[in-house]
């Protein structure tokens, strides 16, 4: 198996892609609010959704946020879980009105664009939408799974993974994480989350 480098955002890109996420064409948000991504300036996610927040008085914003997830990590001679952007640069908008959505951004400092094509915003499809919600849960936060290796097969005990074994592409037992592999405007991306393996055996 070829191993894994989550991607970095390249200047100039048309489309970039933090962590080898991408954005689906489907526009069916009029009835239902759909997920949109919101690139801001890396290092102000925070910030720009601080401030974005506030435009749901509006209206057209249902809500914000920014997907993270659990990594484990050796600090000071032993393993802590610690929280990290999933999606780095990048803030999530649930919105049924991406245009006058758009159109309230201006008003944020740190805003720089939805992505999506050049003639109109598309949200995540919803194939697109319901896997990443499976990952990050209500509260938008892919803890760490556990689970165990037996005869040389996975089975994922608890956390984001389970039931989501067959998209692991590869684990790192070394760095207590996985890679899963996930459809994406039509081709295959992969994304790190954590995952402790309590047990192995033969």
């Amino acid at each position: 198996m070829n191993s894994f480098k989550e991607p970095r955002l390249a200047r100039g890109e048309a489309m970039p892609e933090p962590d080898g996420i991408a954005i689906a064409a489907v526009r069916n948000h009029e009835r239902h609010p759909m997920w949109y991504v919101v690139q801001v300036m890396g290092g102000q996610e925070r910030q720009t959704l601080d401030l974005i927040a506030r435009l749901k008085g509006g209206g057209a914003l249902s809500d914000a946020f920014i997907p993270q997830r659990e990594i484990m990590r050796h600090v000071e001679g032993e393993w802590v879980r610690q929280r990290e952007n999933l999606f780095p640069g990048y803030v999530f908008v649930d919105t049924r009105k991406p245009d006058e959505l758009f159109t309230q951004l201006g008003k944020v400092p740190a805003f720089t664009r939805l992505l999506g094509s050049e003639d109109a915003f598309v949200p995540l499809s919803r194939e697109e939408q319901a896997v990443v919600q499976a990952l990050i849960g209500d509260d938008h936060i892919a803890e760490v799974s556990e689970g165990i290796i037996e005869g040389g097969e996975v089975r994922i005990l608890s956390g984001p993974l389970r039931d989501h074994d067959a998209i692991i592409a590869k684990i790192d037992r070394h760095k207590r994480c996985a890679y899963v592999r996930v459809n994406m405007l039509g081709r295959e991306v992969d994304i790190k989350l954590g995952l402790e393996i309590v047990r192995k055996s033969a």
